[in-house]
Formats: C-alpha cells, structure tokens, sequence
C-alpha cells in the first residue's frame, strides 16, 4: 500500500486547472516574435561564435569543423521541434520542466528542473567569466595580473583570482531584470542585432581572404593529424560536435517565457525554428571562411578571429570583430540570465521550491526574488570560479533535459486522450491480446484512436527503445576501436543491439496517435524524437567521469530537498490530499445518512 502511494506520489502530474487569484499580479506578455527571435540568438551566439570554431578546428575536427557543427546542429534541430510541440501545448513558464510536469509526472520533472537551474547558473558564471576574460585580454591583462598578485585564491578548485569585473556585470543586469522585461528585452536586442551585424561583416570580408587549399592541406606536423579536410577522421568530427553542441545550447531559453510572450502558442515553435537556422548559418559561414582564411593547425584556440584577421593584413576588422564579440558577450549573458529565475520561479509556485522564489513584483511583473537571487548565485560563481571549471558540467544538464522533452513527446502523442469513452475499444483489445499477442503489439486491426491498451504498449515501447538506444551507445563508445577492425563479435552485438531497437520503433509506428489540434506539431513521429534520444544520449555518455560524478552531487542535494520540501509542499500534493480529504467526508456523510434512516425506520 506504501508503495503505491509512493509512486503516485512520484508520478502525479501538473493539472492546468489551478485557482489564480484575480488579485495576483502575472507576468507581463510584452515579448513578440522579434524579441523572442532576438533572445535565442542572442543567448546562444555568443562565446561559441568567437572562440569555438578556431579551437575545434585546431584540436579535434580540421575544416570539417563544419561538418561538426552540422551534426551538432541537427542534433539541436530534433530537439528544437520537440520544444516547439510542447510550447505549443503548455504556453507556461518553465520549459522542459513544466513540460516533463504535464505528461511524465513531478520527480522527474523536478529532476530536469534541478537540472536546468544548474545549465542556467553555469552558463551565467561561464558568460560572465568569458567577457571579463575577453575585456581583459584587451587590456593586456592587468587585472589578472594584479588580482593574482595582491588576492590570489590558492585553492585548486578555485579561480587563481577572484574575478570582480564579472561578478558586477552579473549584479547589473541582474538588476536590470529585475527592473523589467520590456527594457532588459530592448537591450539584448540591440546587443544581438550589433552581433549579427558582426557576423555577417566577418563572413563577407573573410570570404575575400579564403583560400580553397587551406582545406586540402597534406604537410602538416604530426599532432594535426594526416591533413586533407577531415584530418582526424570521422572520430575527430563526432568529438568536435559534441563540443560544438555547447554553441547551440541556449536556443531553449526562448521556452521558459512563455508566459511573458504573446501568442506564445504561435511565436515560441517559429522563433525556436527560426533561432536554430540563423544560429546554425552564423556558425557554418564563420567556420568556413576561418578555415579558409587560414591553416587549421595554427589557429589561435582563444581568440581565433581577431588573430587570423590580423595574419591575413585586415587589421581594421580585427577592430571591428573585437567590439562585436563584446556585444555578443553581452547579449548572450543576457540571454542566460533570463531564462533562470523563471526556472526557479515556476518550480516555486508548484510549491517544489521556496514559495519566497514565487514573487511577483507588483510595478515591474518580474519574478523579483528569484532574479535577484540567480544573479547573486551566478555572480558569487563567476567570481570564483574559471571558465575551464564552469563548463564542466554545461551539457550535461541540457542534454537530460532534451532526452526527457523527446520521451514526453512520444509519451503524449500516444496517450489515450478520452480514456472513460474507449472502454468498448479497450475490451477488444484485450480480448485480441488474449487470441494473438502479435496483432495487438502491431495494431495490424488498424485502430484509428489510442486506447488504455495501445497507450500502455507504447510507454513500454518507449521505455525499451531509450535502453536500448542508450546501449547501442555504449557500444559505439565503447567497442569502437573494436567494431572499426572488423571484430565479429563487436559488429553482430551492435547489429543485434540496432536491430532491436528498430523493431520496437516500428512497435511504436503503429501504435494510433491521439488527434489532438495543436499550432505545431514536431514531424516524423516516433522517428524524430527518437534521433533526438540517441543523439543526446550519445553525447552525454561521451562526458568524463568527473563531470559525471559533479553531476551525481548535485542531483544528490536536489533530492535533499525534493524529500523534505517538495513532496510537503507541492501544489499538486495539496489538491491530491484536499482531494482525498473530500473523498472521505464524503463517504462517511453517505455512510452517517443510511446509518441514520436504518436508525428512523427501527
């Protein structure tokens, strides 16, 4: 009995038939598609853009850099047509969290959650950190210097220097939050349209410098591998893209405001779409003419633009990508710190976080206490911590928090929407199970609309293909040196493992979708979310053991609190006990009214 409850307890999930008080000030819907277009360019073309494509290019990928980022992308697109689907269905705060809240139920969703709040405070610390590094460098580091000199921090797991610059950039636009969307909104924007300008000018003016031979390039040292365009192999390209994907993480921020954004059913899926594309054309015309321009091998890891447009006699432009770079700075801090104190904000008013974090400022309409808080949480890190160390543990969290959006997808799209009106259906179904188990698991009768049987064939389903995508994984990870030699055994376990995660999608494929209206709707259903799974899954598992184990610490004290917190406090459980409680009275007034006409008839 315990453990039913338990698990109703894990697994109850957010209803949208909430009480509002008429009193109680929301949040103001100011941001149209421009500005949310804007904020998903402008959050995630940001470091990546002037720093990623030089180092994977010199590392990990040579010209085919572009390829990178082309797997990356496409990795980011599958999960961005799963954001846009559930934006359209649940036009709340939150993101993947109010989503995962909706359709999987309330641990796992305060697990992506506790997730995102840890992606957003990164990503926060690391932007920050990376601008003042960036002004720095320009400065001819003297605030390193000095800072090392007179406050040094000698701790290994610190900065060497408590990085003061950062730590008020942070506490200003905090503020600047906090004071209101529509102005924080105006900024970033201008931020972005000066970043996209910059873009452009270094794409037009690079393709002047770009030599075609720089991408069939044979004598190259040794550590640049064997030259040519794709000088570390199909390996090299895949490492790449997995680091390459951390230039497309903030596409997702454009989701957490859904509640501040007009027709946000409508505008969240297409600036979703549309900041994706500007994204992915940003940094394949960027790595391509860099790489034209100049070797892969002796590109500069750090600030590969400036330095090749100085090698090439563009001085001029080195000035002009200078100043971009720190409006794109600026414009992607912006567009990190926005989206978590909404985070925090719609986990606190589930009651799965502190109810203080619920505030709503009553002249501004901005989560007050939670952007206030995010921004001294964000600033203490950036302080402390250097860029290295912060992102550690950046794709983690974003990547879980993609798996589970792809999984709700493919859970909602075959859930029996009408479950009290299917029970003819149901029956049937049940009694073909018992006849021939083969025609119900491929629903070859046909059936047009899901049923309690076909929707729990699909969650099975859906549970089996994510193990099994995730240990194809392994053992492309794991096996790969292996499977790339022809051992036979390598080869039939991943043909094995392939071929048993086809025939449950194609278990999935003929289970009926529900046919429920929506603005948008992700295609290629269950094929896209599953691409999406394994892609994300891949990735993850790429990850070291040490991010692995900070991530494992910090679940640790996520569950801490979901124990002696949330499961107290949370919306849902409240209305589950008031639920319960009427339940009751309800049978006991029935049981004292037949108790008392026994009593008169006697």
């Amino acid at each position: 009995m315990r453990s039913a409850h338990l698990i109703r307890v894990l697994t109850r999930r957010k209803t949208d038939d909430r009480c509002e008080d008429a009193g109680t000030p929301k949040l103001a819907r100011v941001l149209g598609l421009f500005d949310l277009c804007a904020l998903g360019v402008g959050s995630t073309l940001g470091v990546g853009v002037y720093v990623l494509a030089g180092a994977v290019a010199r590392h990990d990928s040579g010209p085919a850099v572009t390829l990178s980022f082309l797997v990356a992308a496409i990795a980011s697109a599958f999960a961005g047509v799963c954001y846009a689907e559930f934006a359209a269905r649940v036009p709340k705060a939150g993101s993947a969290y109010v989503y995962s809240y909706v359709s999987v139920g309330e641990l796992i969703a305060f697990i992506i959650g506790w997730n995102l709040v840890l992606e957003y405070i990164i990503g926060t610390a690391s932007v920050a950190r990376g601008f003042s590094n960036y002004v720095d460098s320009i400065m001819g580091n003297v605030m390193r210097d000095t800072l090392t000199e007179y406050l040094p921090l000698n701790m290994s797991f610190l900065s060497p220097y408590p990085d003061f610059l950062s730590c008020t950039v942070v506490l200003v636009l905090s503020l600047l939050l906090a004071w209101g969307v529509k102005e924080s909104t105006l900024m970033n924007n201008i931020f972005t349209i000066v970043n996209l300008i910059t873009v452009v000018t270094v794409i037009v003016c690079g393709s002047m410098k770009a030599d075609l031979k720089n991408w069939s390039l044979h004598d190259v040292p040794a550590k640049a591998g064997s030259g040519g365009f794709m000088p570390f192999g199909i390996s090299g390209v895949m490492a790449g893209a997995a680091k390459c994907f951390y230039g497309f993480i903030g596409f997702d921020c454009v989701a957490t405001t859904a509640e501040e954004a007009k027709n946000p059913q409508r505008n969240i899926p297409l600036s979703i779409i549309f900041s994706l594309i500007i994204i992915f054309l940003s940094y394949f015309g960027i790595a391509t003419v860099l790489t034209m321009m100049y070797p892969y091998y002796l590109q500069d890891p750090y600030a590969p633009l400036p330095y090749a447009f100085e090698k090439v006699g563009m001085p001029a432009v080195k000035v002009m990508v200078t100043v971009g770079a720190i409006f794109a700075l600026c414009a992607s801090l912006l567009g990190s710190l926005f989206p978590l104190p909404r985070m925090i904000y719609a986990m606190a008013i589930d009651g799965l976080l502190f109810r203080k974090f619920a505030l709503i400022h009553p002249k501004w309409l901005t989560p007050i206490n939670a952007t206030l808080f995010a921004g001294f949480i964000g600033a203490i890190m950036a302080a402390l911590f250097n860029l290295e160390q912060l992102i550690d543990m950046m794709s983690i969290g974003t990547l879980l928090a993609y798996t589970i959006v792809a999984m709700c997808i493919l859970v909602l799209r075959y859930r029996d929407v009408n479950p009290t009106g299917s029970f003819e259906h149901n029956r049937k179904v049940k009694s073909n199970v018992a006849m021939d188990k083969f025609v119900t698991l491929f629903n070859l009768t046909s059936s047009k609309h899901p049923s309690s049987a076909s929707e729990q064939i699909a969650n099975w389903s859906i549970a089996l293909l994510i193990a099994s995508l995730a240990a194809v994984c392994l053992c492309l990870i794991h096996l790969e040196g292996q499977i790339v030699a022809g051992s036979y055994w390598a080869i039939s376990l991943l043909s094995i493992l392939s071929a048993i995660s086809l025939i449950v999608l194609l278990v999935i494929y003929r289970q009926p979708q529900n046919d429920t209206v929506l603005s948008f709707k992700a295609p290629g259903i269950p094929l896209v979310p599953a691409l999406s799974i394994f892609m994300n899954t891949f990735l993850m598992l790429k990850l070291d053991m040490h991010t692995w184990i900070r991530f494992s610490i910090w679940l640790f004290i996520g569950m801490i609190i979901y124990i002696f917190y949330s499961i107290p406090n949370s919306v849902e459980g409240l209305k589950d006990r008031l639920y319960d409680n009427h339940v009751k009275l309800d049978i006991r007034s029935k049981s004292d009214n037949k108790y008392a006409s026994q009593t008169t008839k006697l």
